[in-house]
């Protein structure tokens, strides 16, 4: 079978660090087919580096996501390679691509919080653009031949938005997290509490810096460190700690590699993430595997991914989660607790057992 593989995303969070654990395990499982990788030309020699079976072909592919020519040129970059199934990493598949695919839906998030302050754009053209974003994913979720989700938590979201949608279609294949160790040097020193990922509304960061203000009149030593890419978002975040008076207390730190990003987690009070809603909590597991302690919000995949591993909060009060970071910075068997309990439940989370039910769904979606 040959299969192509969108990695235009290679070197992005989130879906781009999906896409690389995914390559990297296939290529070192799949022996029997051949496969196309889709990639940009600035990530070309990096996706290079990391592939060492000869079944796996590169090809150069500069075209943007959510564009015009993702719609009409890429389909035709595909259809030159004469593959037998397609694999979309992420919704943004071209509409005139009719050749067998299966798709990755990471979340619903954008279905949930229609509210332009997620844009950058005109709050105008953001209407257009979630249109045409409910349009394509109506669009996938039909004609795909196998769904890939991360969580149940995703696959009842897109039962319950999509009622037409059969379940038989959609595969859950959970991620894996961090499977080394590693100890670097930090800008800072001192106790610190950690929070990672972007910095989009439904993070709901906004939460986190309130309860943060009132932590640290008791505890004013201890620093809030907000790991996290620097854009648009993130200059919303900087202006609510200066609006906060925070600048002191908190460290913002741009796009560590893996093996910092690590130390930061296992060095940490805990790892906070108070999100309104996710698709898997990559943040959550990578914490667990480094053993970090969890402060998590009350949220369906939270609770079903960590289990007992974390202390819960309503991620709409920031007081409850001002007396949860007293805690767990004062009590030291609750973090010790907290983090043999991660440990038990990452081992059911591994990258390769990820590609492992990819490569079953590839051979599946073949078939149908």
């Amino acid at each position: 079978m040959l299969i192509g593989i969108d990695c235009r995303l290679w070197n992005q969070t989130g879906v781009g660090r999906y896409t690389r654990n995914l390559i990297i395990n296939l290529q070192m499982l799949d022996k029997k087919n051949n496969y196309v990788l889709f990639v940009r030309s600035e990530d070309y020699e990096d996706v290079k580096l990391q592939i060492s079976n000869s079944k796996f072909k590169i090809s150069n592919c500069d075209i943007p996501w959510h564009s015009l020519e993702e719609q009409i040129n890429f389909p035709q970059i595909i259809n030159k390679e004469n593959l037998d199934l397609m694999h979309f990493p992420y919704f943004s598949v071209p509409y005139f691509y009719k050749k067998p695919y299966i798709v990755t839906i990471h979340d619903l998030i954008v279905n949930k919080f229609n509210t332009g302050k997620a844009s950058t754009l005109p709050i105008f053209l953001y209407w257009i653009k979630r249109v045409g974003y409910r349009f394509i994913l109506s669009n996938v979720l039909k004609n795909a031949k196998k769904i890939i989700v991360p969580s149940e938590t995703v696959k009842s979201n897109i039962l319950e938005n999509y009622h037409w949608v059969k379940k038989e279609k959609i595969i859950i294949t959970y991620e894996g997290g961090f499977e080394y160790e590693a100890n670097t040097e930090f800008p800072f020193k001192g106790k610190y509490f950690l929070r990672v990922g972007n910095f989009y509304p439904h993070k709901n960061v906004d939460i986190l810096l309130l309860a943060f203000r009132e932590f640290v009149k008791d505890y004013p030593q201890v620093k809030l460190a907000l790991v996290g890419r620097k854009d648009f978002f993130y200059k919303r975040v900087i202006e609510k700690v200066e609006q906060l008076n925070l600048g002191k207390n908190v460290v913002f730190i741009e796009n560590p590699d893996d093996k910092k990003l690590y130390s930061l987690y296992k060095n940490s009070v805990a790892t906070i993430v108070p999100s309104f809603m996710e698709g898997f909590s990559l943040t959550a597991v990578e914490a667990m595997a480094a053993g970090s302690p969890l402060i998590l919000s009350d949220i369906p995949v939270h609770r079903e991914i960590c289990k007992d591993s974390a202390i819960y909060f309503d991620p709409k009060k920031p007081k409850d989660l001002t007396l949860i970071l007293k805690l767990i910075l004062n009590d030291l068997k609750t973090r010790k607790d907290l983090k043999e309990k991660g440990f038990l439940v990452v081992r059911k989370f591994s990258w390769e057992k990820m590609a492992k039910e990819t490569l079953k769904a590839y051979t599946s979606a073949n078939s149908a």
